[in-house]
């Protein structure tokens, strides 16, 4: 395919593929960007289509993948996908407060010192950010022992948490 039946098929296809994109982010200014991504893929990529197929699903297929790929660096950045109104809200709400914010913590690390150490470490290099199988082979144990105990440190804390308010209610 050349650059002139490209264009062509692009244009005929405009209004599906931007449908589509939103569909997929369900945002229009994404959808914008996921669309304009994705055809500087096919544009670059235009040598691989062949005659006589569906330019809408060939384009779509890329849309999607061009989709997934940017979901699955989001995961993994963590990255905040709200308006920034909403992510100062969510900061002003759960900073409303620093004594009792202050106090949560203080409670919870105290929940978390009276856990075994075999709960309490592998508990905190997850919070700290390590993969299980970081965690694993740090503490030289198994991947399934590390998920084992770290479950085990979460219900504990929960429980004590809710003990810890049903008291104080």
């Amino acid at each position: 395919m050349d650059t002139l039946q490209f264009t062509q098929l692009y244009k005929e296809n405009i209004g599906s593929l931007k449908g589509f994109a939103l569909k997929l982010t369900k945002n229009s200014s994404a959808s914008e960007d996921l669309v304009q991504e994705a055809m500087i893929k096919a544009f670059r990529s235009k040598h691989t289509f062949k005659a006589g197929s569906n330019f809408k699903n060939w384009a779509f297929t890329i849309i999607k993948n061009t989709f997934i790929t940017q979901y699955n660096k989001r995961k993994k950045k963590n990255v905040v996908d709200a308006p920034v109104e909403e992510v100062h809200y969510m900061i002003s709400e759960s900073s409303r407060n620093g004594a009792l914010s202050s106090l949560n913590l203080s409670a919870l690390w105290s929940n978390i010192r009276q856990l075994s150490s075999k709960s309490q470490v592998p508990l905190i290099l997850s919070m700290k950010g390590y993969k299980y199988e970081e965690i694993a082979e740090k503490l030289n144990i198994p991947v399934g022992t590390v998920k084992s105990r770290i479950n085990f440190a979460r219900t504990k804390l929960k429980n004590s948490i809710n003990r810890d308010v049903l008291v104080a209610a």
